[in-house]
């Protein structure tokens, strides 16, 4: 059974409160903390936007979004309790005739009661938000402000919006959230191997053969066409969400689970990657973009003809990488990389693959290693396959089995989703889940410099039907070095 302990009272106000993160996520993952016991009833939560609208509009719309979200949970009279939180405010917070003291009036302000500052806006408005909060008078105090992805779109706009941001807030009031690091098994990965004398002692290229990652959609564009196709597969998944995996599946024990020393080992991770750069991201990397395919017996769209207007867009869908950490723990271990669009099914693995015993005792074909696989989505859980004898007579036969921990199977409660977990870490001050400025530079200088190299190069990239596992390529470059894709069976 989960426990849920209580966070103190608190006050959040949600920028863009009106906008389809706070409607998806956010207010539907406070009211699921507020079933569950979590939020005190003196918290305030306080939505702005520039809508023309009231704290009654406003509650109808957070019903609507909420009720929507919890599905069989939803309560009639808790929410009833729980509106009473709900306020909304309506203010151009970049405006200079935005009203200030109006939305003051609604917060506690009292400095020990913790005042979070949700920015669920575009990346662009994040420092003159910050820069009105700041001569508002509501940076001081118990405040954080919360960044969501991405921050930026190379090292130059990242550093930009974190100086911006920093001369307002400290970094200790900085919580740059990527809700991957949210997930139940995301954070399992650290008890695995930090927690079980089994795993880590064998967690080095002394045991391991390769790790791979992958983070597979089976949508499209899904109404972000004018975001995507600015962006593309590698700024939008592999800067963020692809090396925060990478970094907590590479990084050192750290001393203890405080903010800055878990965060610390995953710069080390991100600084220790090797550049990939010129004719090496030919050799190491796939571009792919989807083309008309099957999805469930429907035909389904190309890129392009999902995007709007008629230039025909080089921008990737899929990213296939063959990344090199150059340390003691991993030096000659490659880790692949790898998330695209419209692929064949949705799944989101990081799987751990062991070398093969050195000597086989059980003749040619039994001779297969240890997987570990850890999955992140859609359901969550962790199997460990392990070889064994298979059942009956005619020769010895050996066969690959799981040791299987699925979350939905062993936990009898409902436990809570990833925006869930970050907002009452946000709220106890928490920021081991959440990136410093330096993590998130350190992912763009990476990043930057394939780019680059892509730009250079002025490759378009690969094509594969939409409904299936990617580019050939992506295929050849495991193929190459005598591995294969695990493809979530």
């Amino acid at each position: 059974m989960a426990k849920f302990i209580p966070v103190d009272p608190f006050d959040i106000v949600i920028f863009g409160g009106t906008g389809d993160l706070s409607r998806r996520k956010l207010l539907p993952a406070l009211f699921h903390r507020w079933l569950d016991g979590q939020i005190p009833e003196t918290s305030a939560i306080i939505g702005t936007a520039r809508s023309d609208l009231n704290d009654k509009s406003y509650r109808a719309m957070a019903r609507e979004a909420c009720e929507k979200a919890t599905g069989d949970v939803w309560d009639d009279k808790e929410w009833k309790k729980f509106e009473k939180l709900i306020h909304y405010v309506s203010i151009d917070a970049t405006s200079e005739a935005a009203d200030w003291p109006l939305l003051e009036s609604k917060l506690t302000r009292d400095s020990e009661r913790p005042c979070v500052f949700y920015l669920a806006t575009a990346p662009s408005l994040y420092v003159d938000i910050c820069d009105a909060l700041g001569r508002a008078g509501l940076s001081d105090g118990n405040t954080r402000v919360v960044l969501e992805k991405p921050i930026g779109t190379d090292l130059e706009s990242a550093r930009a919006i974190n100086d911006g941001v920093g001369a307002v807030f400290s970094e200790r009031q900085v919580f740059r959230i990527d809700h991957y690091l949210g997930k139940e098994t995301v954070q399992n990965l650290m008890v695995l191997r930090f927690g079980n004398i089994l795993f880590e002692p064998l967690w080095s290229r002394n045991y391991i053969d390769h790790v791979q990652i992958t983070v597979a959609e089976d949508l499209g564009l899904e109404g972000r066409a004018d975001y995507y196709d600015r962006s593309g597969a590698l700024r939008d998944m592999v800067q963020n969400h692809m090396l925060q995996l990478l970094c907590l599946t590479a990084m050192e024990p750290p001393n203890q689970l405080e903010d800055d020393d878990v965060r610390t080992e995953k710069i080390k991770v991100l600084n220790a990657l090797v550049p990939i750069r010129g004719e090496a991201a030919k050799k190491r990397t796939v571009r792919g973009q989807y083309k008309a395919g099957m999805k469930g017996g429907e035909a389904v769209r190309g890129y392009s003809e999902e995007l709007s207007g008629e230039t025909k867009s080089t921008t990737e869908t899929f990213v296939a990488i063959k990344a090199e950490i150059d340390n003691w723990r991993w030096a000659g271990v490659p880790f692949y990389l790898r998330t695209g669009k419209r692929m064949s099914h949705r799944h989101s693995d990081i799987v751990i693959q062991f070398k093969k015993t050195p000597h086989s005792l059980f003749g040619e074909g039994n001779d297969m290693a240890n997987r570990l696989v850890i999955r992140l989505q859609p359901d969550e859980g962790v199997r460990l396959f392990v070889q064994i004898k298979e059942p009956g007579p005619g020769g010895l036969r050996v066969k690959s089995m799981p040791l299987n921990l699925s979350y939905a199977e062993s936990f009898t409660v409902r436990y809570p989703d990833a925006y869930e977990r970050l907002l009452m870490d946000v709220v106890r001050g928490n920021l081991s889940l959440f990136m410093r400025k330096e993590e998130v530079e350190a992912a763009w200088a990476w990043v930057d410099g394939l780019i680059e190299a892509w730009e250079q190069a002025g490759d378009a990239p690969e094509t594969y039907p939409a409904g299936s596992d990617g580019p050939l390529a992506a295929a050849m470059l495991m193929d190459r070095d005598d591995r294969a894709w695990w493809e979530g069976q």
